[in-house]
């Protein structure tokens, strides 16, 4: 007989077996990176992030209270901490709008699996400022178009319902070249939404029969390990005393002005803000003095629930006394949080040094060849002893990471600043002014990046064509801001011609940071040919010992 609906311990099944498709051809979907460089990661990312709900879900199978709700919750909760690049962002918001609709029923049909991919497309489109067609957006959304049809068109035999959707995912991932001309001329469909045909891929075969090894997902670890972000505060002079949360169960609009107008109310009334809104629930937190004056405003969008109030005076007391510390403080619970503190993505011991002597607190390893995750940011913000923490990507695929990380810290405010580049992080550092009020920072940080122009030379993994230039396997290429400058056999060629795209009448600095395949020897013999070809501009060259990018350089 047919299988017309799904229970909450199949779809697990199915989520698992997606995820296991996902991560053995996550090589094969690096390769599809439309640069031929080497650090396609696009299927790392991708698995990564599926990884992270993929192991919530195995330990959820080893119990027997399995339900649709905590099933979604596992599957919400695991990817968003552990979305990687724009990819697994992306991935992590379809699965979040998918979970959404779901998470309220025992089985799914058809009727449901079709709103459920259309909530999954919302959600996702949402997340990106500006969406683009031809990528793993334009997949998931021929997907939902397919079950849209399907759904309307009374089908209620879902083997058959998977079959044609996977089938109209592939001919919508087949298009991509055509919307996207950079990808024609790769010669490669978009590798997120390849991604996204292979979770598909293992989902059905689950459905049909195919056995999950489960002992492959291993179990998380304890989120408790790390501790709650508030046990770092540890101080007596705390301006604001009470930490209040709740959410807000919308009865009413609850528009992009309504967020603004009760965000700047509770920033007149306290601190430490984080408020998070989707159609149907506001998640707030504030730290304030009259807590009763944020629930009465909060009423007035709809009833409340999850509410807790913490005393935190009294918690860091009670803290001290267990610590045998009551007649005096250690020098960590005794330091004070300072105003401002700094987190940087950055690749290679010397640009971290770099960064560390321009103030930043926290480096973390990553960058082209490693997306850190959602997690790992926020864990290295809880790190930072400060009221407020400026979030430095210096990677265009982190940026998006980053800002899901902003919503998930709680006690302090986060502002990410969206540096693509390793330079524009550095930029925007030297332009921070402690004097100035963080809002005031933002404005001029972001400012300042549009001033700073960015290349970088690496090697071809393939050959290709890209912008009318013929590229070999091993070739040396210039890539700047919008796209590539420079191919060449001889790495001092490509590099020249790449500086030569940049500099112009207006460049005063050029800093060159050397990768750790290059000699200080080398990196001088491209200052020198600066110095001789433009000497109007400053030359700095310093050691990045940054990996895969031979250099990396800032026109300013």
């Amino acid at each position: 007989m047919a299988v017309n609906k799904i229970d909450a311990k199949l779809l697990a099944k199915l989520f698992l077996s997606g995820a296991k498709n996902l991560e053995a051809k996550k090589e094969w979907i690096n390769e599809l990176n439309v640069f031929p460089v080497p650090d396609g990661d696009t299927g790392t990312n991708m698995t990564m992030t599926i990884m992270s709900a993929a192991k919530e879900v195995n330990s959820l199978m080893n119990t027997n209270d399995i339900t649709m709700e905590t099933l979604c919750k596992a599957i919400s909760s695991g990817s968003l901490r552990g979305a990687r690049g724009n990819s697994g962002v992306i991935l992590s918001q379809l699965l979040r709008g998918f979970t959404k609709v779901i998470k309220e029923h025992d089985e799914v049909d058809i009727p449901l699996l079709a709103d459920s991919f259309e909530k999954a497309v919302e959600t996702a489109y949402k997340a990106v400022m500006k969406p683009k067609e031809g990528t793993i957006l334009t997949v998931a959304k021929g997907i939902y178009d397919k079950s849209r049809e399907l759904a309307d068109s009374g089908y209620d035999n879902l083997e058959e319902f998977f079959k044609a959707v996977i089938e109209h995912a592939e001919y919508t991932l087949s298009l991509t070249p055509e919307m996207l001309p950079v990808l024609k001329q790769a010669g490669v469909v978009d590798s997120g939404g390849q991604g996204l045909v292979e979770v598909l891929h293992g989902a059905f075969d689950a459905f049909m029969g195919k056995e999950v090894d489960f002992t492959s997902f291993a179990k998380p670890a304890d989120s408790s390990a790390q501790g709650g972000a508030r046990a770092e505060i540890e101080t007596d002079n705390i301006k604001f005393g009470y930490c209040t949360e709740f959410i807000i169960m919308l009865d009413k609009v609850f528009n992009v002005k309504h967020e603004m107008d009760f965000k700047a109310y509770l920033e007149s009334i306290g601190d430490s803000i984080v408020l998070v809104a989707d159609d149907e629930i506001v998640k707030v937190h504030v730290h304030t003095n009259d807590p009763g004056l944020a629930i009465q405003k909060a009423l007035k969008y709809g009833a409340l629930s999850n509410m807790k109030i913490d005393n935190m005076r009294l918690e860091h007391e009670e803290r001290l006394f267990k610590n045998g510390e009551a007649e005096g403080k250690t020098e960590e619970a005794s330091a004070e949080l300072k105003d401002y503190g700094f987190v940087s993505v950055s690749a290679g011991d010397g640009l971290s040094e770099i960064f560390k002597g321009l103030g930043v607190d926290y480096v973390i390893e990553g960058g082209q060849t490693m997306n850190p995750s959602t997690e790992d940011i926020v864990s290295a913000v809880e790190k930072i002893n400060a009221k407020t923490v400026f979030v430095l990507p210096n990677n265009k695929n982190i940026i998006m990471a980053a800002n899901q990380a902003e919503y998930l810290v709680e006690d302090k405010k986060v502002i990410v600043i969206p540096t693509k580049t390793i330079p524009q992080g550095i930029a925007a550092l030297i332009n921070f002014a402690p004097d100035q009020d963080a809002d005031t920072n933002k404005e001029s940080m972001i400012g300042e990046l549009e001033f700073v122009k960015t290349g970088q030379v690496t090697y071809a993994v393939r050959d290709t064509m890209i912008d009318d230039k013929e590229i070999r396997e091993g070739d040396f290429m210039g890539i700047g801001d919008s796209g590539l400058l420079s191919v060449n056999a001889d790495i001092n060629q490509a590099t020249f011609e790449m500086i030569d795209a940049m500099v112009d009448d207006s460049v005063e600095l050029l800093s060159i940071y050397y990768g750790a395949d290059v000699t200080e020897e080398d990196a001088n013999a491209i200052s020198d040919y600066v110095s001789g070809k433009y000497p109007h501009c400053d030359v700095e060259v310093e050691c990045g010992g940054q990996p895969v990018y031979y250099y990396i350089i800032s026109a300013e």
